[in-house]
Order: structure tokens, then C-alpha cells, then sequence
């Protein structure tokens, strides 16, 4: 696929997404949002995507938004993409707040990442501040270079956080952590983002792909249905009740797999002492009480 601001490539059942702007530190605009959720889109209807990576170009991971607009960047009002969409400025003065312009363009990539029905691991190779890493919050394993410098600094911006990241972030880290760093707008090393639980593992810079690479292949080994009811299972259960809320979807996903070739595979794979052939397809083959949740809408 051709795109401006990333690349898109596919080997072995692994998608990596690089960020692709290295002359601006990857910094994130309009372009990186519509190219990053159309490659999201992508990733979910190629059945030969397994899981998918997400890394930088250059000595960045992303830097942030790109604030080259100067001092009106955070201003939706004097921004071409936002008054595109018409003014959520009613005629009396009042804000329309559901209105699509004034919709956080960071929430936009969190929520499709959050939504994606492939494993997604993150491989922070530098810095990687405001959005840089708050998008990579949703992500379901973060790996880092011991060049990588992480913070949230929209405090000290004059704005606060975005991308979700008040809802990811204290479900990472816990909250008083979250917000010590979102308070102080701190840089963090990555030796301190992996002792606060925010990154699995910290490598050598030429090691960091290579080592996620090997995780993306563990994990591609498995049923691609069960991984992905899995994901969901699992995010999805941080807003659970009570374990009986929990144990509904479980019962369901366990009933359902059960009698589905994957799961006789599995078995006989086992006993056979091989490697199972899974042949479920996500694009196909989800359960019928998928998804089970009922979208909710910005508005």
C-alpha cells in the first residue's frame, strides 16, 4: 500500500507500520491520523496479518503533534482539517462539544487501535512524547530502545492529556503515577518506563525490532480467532463490574471455539506433540456473539 506518511509492509504473518516522517521526528499531523487508521482498517481485513508492529523512522518514535503551526496549533478554530468539518460554534456563542470539529485527532488513532482485531505490539525506538506515546497506550505490548525518552507533557503546553491516554495510562501504571507524570509533563527515561510497568522490555537500539519480532512470531503461532477474542476479552474486562460480567464472555468464547476446527486442532496438535495448523479466519469464522458490546458513538 502507498501511503505518505508511513510505511506499510508484510512478511511472515507480521505487519510492521513504520512511522515516516524522520525529517520532523515523526511528528504526527493530519495525514499520519487518516494514513494510521487506514492501515488499522487494513491490517483487520488481511487474514494473512497475524499481528501487527508499530515502530519509527530515524532516531525518533514520534516526537508529537507537529506544532510547525506555531502557536495556533491546539486552536481548532484556525485549523484547516478541523474547520473543514464546519464550526461547532453555535450562533449564540455556545459550543456544540459533540460536534466532529472539535473531536481529538490523537482519540481518533487510540480508539481504532483499541478496536483492531490484531495483536499490536509497540517498538518505541526513540523518542517518543505527547501522542508518541499515548498512542502506543492501546497497544498490547510495548518494547523499547534504551534510546528512548517518553513523556506527556501537555501540562506544560497549556493543555492536557489526549488519545484516551486518562483512561489507558492509570489502567498501565496506576493512577498516582499517571498522574505525577501528566501533572509534571516529567521525561522519563526508559529504564523508569519499565520499572513503572509502562514498557515489557528495554534493548539495544539494533536489537529492539529483531526482539519484537520474535514476540509478533510467538504470538502468530496461535489461533488468530482465539487471539483476538482474546484481546478484546481482555481490554474489555478493565471496565467489567464483577467476575459474573466476565465469566458470560468467557462461557460464550469457550462453547463457541469448542466447536470450531481450531480447537480440534489444538488438541490433536498437542497430543501429537506438533505444531498446530490453524485454519479459523478472523475475517470469517468470529463468533456469532461478536462483538458483544455495543459501540458507542463521540456524539
Amino acid at each position: 500500500m502507498n501511503f505518505s506518511t508511513i510505511l506499510y509492509e508484510k512478511a511472515d504473518g507480521v505487519l510492521t507500520v513504520t512511522l515516516n516522517r524522520p525529517e520532523k521526528l515523526n511528528a504526527y499531523n493530519h495525514l499520519m491520523m487518516t494514513e494510521l487508521i487506514q492501515a488499522f482498517d487494513a491490517a483487520d481485513a488481511d487474514d494473512d496479518v497475524k499481528v501487527v508492529i508499530v515502530t519509527g523512522a530515524g532516531r525518533a518514535f514520534c516526537a508529537g503533534a507537529d506544532i510547525s503551526g506555531g502557536s495556533e496549533t491546539f486552536n481548532f478554530d484556525k485549523r484547516a482539517d478541523k474547520t473543514a468539518l464546519g464550526s461547532p460554534v453555535r450562533e449564540d456563542g455556545s459550543i456544540d462539544y459533540s460536534h466532529a470539529a472539535v473531536r481529538d485527532n490523537g482519540g481518533k488513532v487510540s480508539l481504532r487501535v483499541f478496536n483492531c482485531l490484531k495483536p499490536v505490539i509497540a517498538a518505541i525506538n526513540g523518542s517518543a512524547v505527547g501522542i508518541g506515546i499515548t498512542m502506543a497506550l492501546p497497544m498490547d505490548m510495548r518494547l523499547a530502545s534504551t534510546n528512548a525518552k517518553i513523556g506527556f507533557p501537555f501540562t506544560l503546553r497549556g493543555i492536557v492529556p489526549e488519545a484516551a491516554s486518562s483512561w489507558f495510562l492509570p489502567r498501565i501504571v496506576g493512577i498516582g503515577t499517571a498522574l505525577e507524570w501528566c501533572m509534571t509533563g516529567k521525561i522519563l527515561t526508559a529504564d523508569e518506563a519499565l520499572e513503572a510497568g509502562l514498557l515489557r522490555s528495554i534493548h539495544a537500539p539494533e536489537d529492539l525490532l529483531p526482539a519484537a519480532r520474535a514476540l509478533a512470531a510467538d504470538i502468530a503461532k496461535a489461533a488468530p480467532v482465539s487471539v483476538t477474542l482474546t484481546r478484546q476479552m481482555l481490554w474489555r474486562g478493565l471496565t467489567m463490574a464483577e467476575p459474573m460480567d466476565a465469566h458470560r464472555i468467557d462461557s460464550r468464547g469457550v462453547y463457541a471455539r469448542g466447536r470450531m476446527q481450531d480447537t480440534k486442532e489444538g488438541v490433536t496438535a498437542f497430543l501429537e506433540k506438533r505444531p498446530a495448523a490453524f485454519s479459523d479466519r478472523v475475517s470469517s469464522d468470529m463468533p456469532d456473539f461478536f462483538p458483544w458490546w455495543d459501540e458507542r458513538s463521540y456524539s
